[in-house]
């Protein structure tokens, strides 16, 4: 846990870089400047997400332990849960704790009531996410950076803040994508027009 609370940290300290415009990035550096930059959700936003991330999955341990398979995904706010509990009310104290977590706006409950998931499951669920990414990363006017993946059981769910567009041929890529037997849109929309959805401006050269 100390290690995560670390990691957020110092993803903290690259965020307010990143508002103050006072980037300082050489090589790979300059990638994960980008990176955040041209992420849609402000900077503050994105480390409010990786917050909300982090505590629910402490809450989740803490009540359930290993009863439970639970992911926690949160995008601009809105949180995504996939994943097995054993019984119905298992999976609506589940909502309501992670319902409570402080910044929490939007909740999609999607975790299944079944037996939890061998390790092999979630392998292939892993490499059928990769999958997809991959895919979308070689989608002309499709910015991988713009559509968060998580796949569950074959079922792969998009996030993100984009246009229909946008959206659409996510959905594409994903359906034809082999493994997958269903695609969930979990997407926030924007008008091509809206301040969000305007291209951001590429990475600052570093200095000679």
């Amino acid at each position: 846990m100390t290690g995560r609370l670390a990691a957020l940290a110092v993803a903290l300290g690259a965020a307010m870089l990143v508002q103050g415009c006072a980037l300082v990035a050489v090589g790979a550096g300059t990638a994960v400047a980008y990176s955040a930059i041209e992420d849609r959700r402000s900077a503050g936003t994105q480390i409010e997400d990786e917050g909300i991330e982090l505590r629910a999955s402490n809450r989740i341990d803490q009540r359930f332990g290993f009863k439970v398979h639970v992911n926690v995904t949160s995008f601009n706010r809105s949180v995504l849960l996939t994943g097995e509990v054993p019984d119905a009310r298992s999976r609506e104290e589940l909502e309501k704790i992670v319902s409570e977590v402080p910044g929490v706006r939007a909740l999609l409950n999607e975790v299944a009531t079944s037996p939890v998931s061998s390790l092999g499951a979630r392998t292939g669920d892993s490499l059928v996410t990769s999958n997809v990414k991959a895919r979308i990363l070689g989608t002309k006017n499709l910015s991988s950076l713009h559509v968060k993946v998580v796949t569950e059981a074959g079922v792969v769910f998009l996030m993100g803040i984009v246009t229909e567009a946008e959206g659409g041929a996510a959905a594409e890529v994903a359906r034809n994508t082999d493994g997958v037997r269903r695609v969930v849109k979990a997407f926030e929309y924007c008008q091509g027009k809206d301040k969000v959805c305007r291209p951001a401006p590429p990475p600052a050269k570093p200095a000679a």
